[in-house]
């Protein structure tokens, strides 16, 4: 907006400057300077805008409200990862998916111990007595017992373990299957945001400089009206705003990413 505003005062200067000369009228002049005082509202309006999106951005950080914290991240095209490099970040670093491990080790021990219970475990029991009157003066036993699973075979158990692990194993899956899917689609818009912003700065944008340029030796030389002019800095402005605006839109794409993959973009 301030680059904009100085647009307008060299349009307006211009404007003055060629109805002073006699070659333009009056009414040009007083275009020029109505789209002067709009720039400089525009101006005023971004700063307004800039000041509650500062204050709101304290808020969140608990910091003080006329703070100024320096931003990490420029409004700006910034390494984009592949799909194949995402995708496998998402499943070795998301907490949910390390949680469905640990989920599955569980069930993993549960079966064992299930199976283990199957089978019985011998007990063996030994016995020394000394000084028995009457009986005898040393003594000893040995014994042993087995429990025969007769009745109790717990396959029944065995069977609720594997199916608690079959399903912990599924649920993994499907998860990963979802956030797999999902961070395709996150990287699909985050790469398409990508070009929109690398054609904006490399093509739009200086398109538009040259265009601004032109019009602006065009209208001083006396080759264009003022219409013609203000429609080019008008064209100018919407050509900025539009390219912050995807700027913006893929910084989100991003952040969407980030969300879908359950960590934090390396």
């Amino acid at each position: 907006m301030e680059e904009l505003e100085g647009l307008a005062t060299r349009a307006r200067d211009a404007a003055q400057e060629r109805f002073d000369s006699g070659a333009a009228p009056r009414l040009e002049a007083l275009q020029a300077a109505l789209a002067l005082a709009q720039a400089r509202n525009d101006v005023a309006s971004a700063r307004g805008q800039l000041e509650a999106s500062r204050a709101e951005l304290n808020a969140l950080l608990a910091y003080p409200v006329d703070a100024a914290p320096a931003l990490s991240d420029a409004l700006e095209a910034g390494p984009l990862p592949v799909l194949a490099a995402a995708t496998q970040q998402a499943l070795a670093g998301n907490a949910e998916l390390l949680s469905l491990d640990k989920q599955i080790d569980v069930q993993r021990a549960k079966l064992a111990l299930a199976r283990a219970m199957r089978h019985p475990d011998p007990a063996v029991s030994g016995a020394f007595t000394y000084d028995a009157p009457g009986e005898f003066t040393y003594g000893w036993r040995v014994g042993a017992a087995v429990a025969l699973p007769v009745f109790t075979t717990g396959r029944a158990d065995v069977a609720v373990a594997e199916a608690g692990l079959t399903r912990a194993i599924a649920d993994r899956d499907a998860r990963s299957a979802q956030i797999a899917g999902t961070v395709a689609s996150a990287v699909a818009r985050a790469t398409a945001a990508r070009q929109t912003v690398d054609r904006y700065r490399t093509e739009i944008l200086p398109a538009a400089l040259d265009v601004e340029r032109l019009a602006e030796e065009s209208y001083r030389a006396g080759q264009s009206g003022l219409p013609a002019y203000l429609q080019t800095v008008q064209y100018a402005r919407d050509a900025r705003q539009r390219a912050l605006q995807a700027a913006l839109d893929y910084q989100m794409a991003l952040a969407d990413l980030e969300r879908a993959m359950g960590t934090p973009l390396r």
